[in-house]
């Protein structure tokens, strides 16, 4: 598994008009600009495609930030 820190920049990089340089892993990413639902599916496409681990709707509403995200991948992967 990467480091939260690559986790959060490349991620960073799937938003639109978004510096990646900008967002940390303690970044609530609800509050990304232009957020919605679309942003939400970036993230489960990002992460299935990278990762190979599916989120759902649960495993995102049950997160904030984007180390909360990275949380949950690296477990999904460990289990």
């Amino acid at each position: 598994m990467i480091s939260v820190e690559e986790f959060t920049y490349q991620l960073a990089g799937e938003f639109e008009d978004i510096d990646p340089n900008s967002v940390s892993p303690d970044t609530n990413y609800r509050d990304i600009k232009n957020w919605s639902s679309m942003y939400a599916l970036i993230i489960i496409a990002f992460i299935d495609a990278n990762f190979d681990v599916q989120l759902n709707a649960e495993n995102l509403k049950s997160t904030q930030t984007i180390r909360d995200l990275y949380n949950i991948v690296s477990q999904k992967l460990a289990s």
